[in-house]
């Protein structure tokens, strides 16, 4: 890894970029006073700030350095860098939806099982295991650091107004099914007119989604997304419900979308685990106690979850694999899901800690959240992703945000989806 590399600053996440050293820019991993510097670049606050203040203090000769930015900016920025060889972190976050992209340059990646890994098979749920080592038996590419379980998250002050019950258990009787949430919806907006039901139609388009087994590629590797029915029953399903006013219009963890949460603008959110710690970050303490978390539509789901790896290309690999296996080790995954973050982990025996099972979060009306998440975690299985799932993926959420713009209708939408999807494919 080269000894200067550009400062990359995203604006929406300025303000929460955090760097455990005094200048915001340089060397990622070279050596400054005999001390080994390493950089670990995520997307997102993924709560490794407390986590990097205790390694520091036991590895003194070790400067740690944070670099976040945003989701597909961070992952496309890593595509650039591994195909050039230089640029990037020592420690990279992959989500769990660009890995098998990952996988197919996996001899730029270090094994980890060179540094111990396989000791670690163990702890994992079965599943992220799997996905971590590339359905391999010796090489494991990342530490997994968390699941994705599914609930939806929603504003008691604003079912309040809308005459709807707001006692969690009550709220998720209301939508056992997809088609019932979205009724529900449309009682809610005969009510309260002024408010979306829900944020984003792609992020309920990603829900449904993630509760199949297959979505835009077969086991095989083979597209579908033009042949599997459950892609355009849910798409059409966000994008009529969409067309109906139903939804917020706002782009994905976008400085609108923080915006939108922090205003209050809709009623529903779809809530994986890790779900959690954005909202209560956008929505600051003036909304705590009026969010809680409820059963998600269709019985439950993964969505999301990523994996620790170490590009080939630092200049520290073994002092990168410690730090990657340190920040998904059981306890520093307990006390992530623990604190404000909120990611739940993909540990068994974290899973099944009764501290984890028993965690509450104030901030969501001390919804359980160790019940509603980790409880359910072991029966989880993820959504299979294509090598190109991504370059498949993108062009159906476009399509719907064309939908939210009054730019086409939903029929029109899918066809473009479908085009779109085809010609990245190319």
């Amino acid at each position: 890894m080269g000894r200067t590399r550009a400062c990359r600053t995203a604006a929406a996440i300025a303000a929460s970029v955090s760097l455990l050293t005094l200048s915001a820019c340089g060397s990622g991993s070279g050596e400054a006073d005999g001390k080994v510097t390493l950089t670990v670049a995520t997307f997102s606050d993924f709560g490794y700030k407390p986590l990097i203040e205790e390694y520091r203090k036991s590895h003194p000769d070790i400067v740690i350095k944070e670099r976040l930015s945003q989701f597909d900016q961070h992952h496309n920025q890593l595509s650039t860098q591994i195909a050039s060889g230089s640029g990037a972190a020592d420690v990279v976050a992959i989500e769990e939806g660009y890995l098998p992209k990952f996988r197919t340059v996996k001899d730029k990646f270090t094994n980890l099982a060179d540094h111990g890994a396989l000791d670690r098979k163990g702890e994992y749920l079965p599943w992220k295991w799997e996905q971590g080592t590339l359905g391999t038996s010796d090489f494991v590419m990342g530490y997994g650091t968390d699941v994705g379980s599914l609930a939806i998250c929603y504003r008691t002050d604003l079912f309040e107004q809308a005459g709807l019950p707001t006692d969690r258990a009550e709220v998720g009787k209301l939508w056992p099914t997809w088609d019932e949430y979205f009724a529900t919806g449309d009682k809610f907006r005969a009510k309260v007119k002024d408010k979306a039901w829900f944020d984003s139609s792609g992020n309920i388009f990603s829900a449904m989604m993630n509760q199949t087994e297959f979505g835009f590629f077969d086991k095989d590797d083979t597209y579908i997304g033009d042949s599997n029915p459950k892609v355009k029953e849910f798409f059409t399903a966000a994008a009529e419900a969409t067309a109906g006013k139903q939804s917020a219009n706002l782009a994905p963890f976008s400085q609108q979308w923080n915006a939108g949460i922090k205003q209050g603008k809709m009623a529903t959110m779809t809530c994986p685990a890790w779900m959690t710690g954005l909202i209560k970050g956008a929505a600051g303490e003036a909304n705590a106690g009026k969010w809680d978390i409820a059963a998600v539509p269709g019985g439950g789901g993964n969505w999301g979850g990523s994996f620790l790896a170490v590009p080939e290309q630092s200049k520290h690999v073994k002092e990168a694999a410690e730090l990657a296996n340190f920040l998904t080790s059981a306890a520093s995954q307990k006390k992530i899901f623990t604190g404000p973050v909120g990611s739940l982990p993909s540990l068994a025996s974290v899973l099944d800690d009764p501290e984890v099972q028993s965690t509450k979060q104030e901030y969501f009306n001390d919804a359980p959240t160790g019940e509603i998440f980790a409880s359910s975690a072991k029966s989880l299985t993820p959504n299979f992703r294509g090598t190109k799932d991504q370059q498949a993926r993108i062009p159906f959420g476009n399509a719907l945000q064309l939908v939210e713009q009054g730019k086409a209708d939903p029929e029109k939408a899918w066809e473009k989806a479908l085009a779109d999807a085809e010609k990245n494919l190319r």
